[in-house]
C-alpha cells in the first residue's frame, strides 16, 4: 500500500485510493447536515486485483481521520465500515443513534443516489 494515495473527491462523494492513475478502491459517501454534520459512508469497493492489500482499512481509517479534522461525526451505513469501526473503537467513535436514523432517512429520500 506504500504507493497508494488516498484522495477525497467531495463533489463526487468518493474517497478514493489511487495507485498512479488507477483507482484501486473507494468509499462512496454523502455529507449529512442535520441533526448534526456527519460523513455517511454507504459503500466500500476494492478492485478485485487489489483485494487483500489493506486498501479498505486504509480508506476507513482516512474517512474517520477526515471527519475528525472537520469536526464531523461518521454515521456508517456501509457494512464494511461498521465492522471496521467495531474493531477500531479508539479511532472510530460511535455515532449518536439519531444520526444513524437521519442518515437512513436521507438515503431513503434519495433512492437513486447510491
Amino acid at each position: 500500500m506504500s504507493d497508494t494515495e488516498i484522495r477525497d473527491d467531495r463533489a463526487a462523494g468518493r474517497l478514493e485510493a489511487r495507485h498512479g492513475d488507477e483507482v484501486t478502491g473507494r468509499v462512496e459517501y454523502f455529507v449529512l447536515e442535520t441533526p448534526a454534520r456527519a460523513l455517511v459512508p454507504v459503500h466500500t469497493v476494492v478492485e478485485p486485483a487489489h483485494e487483500g492489500k489493506g486498501i479498505a482499512g486504509s480508506l476507513a481509517r482516512e474517512l474517520y481521520a477526515m471527519a475528525a479534522r472537520e469536526g464531523a461525526a461518521v454515521a456508517p451505513l456501509c457494512p464494511y465500515i461498521v465492522k471496521w469501526a467495531d474493531r477500531h473503537p479508539d479511532e472510530a467513535p460511535r455515532p449518536a443513534p439519531e444520526l444513524l436514523d437521519a442518515a437512513k432517512d436521507w438515503l431513503r429520500a434519495h433512492p437513486g443516489r447510491f
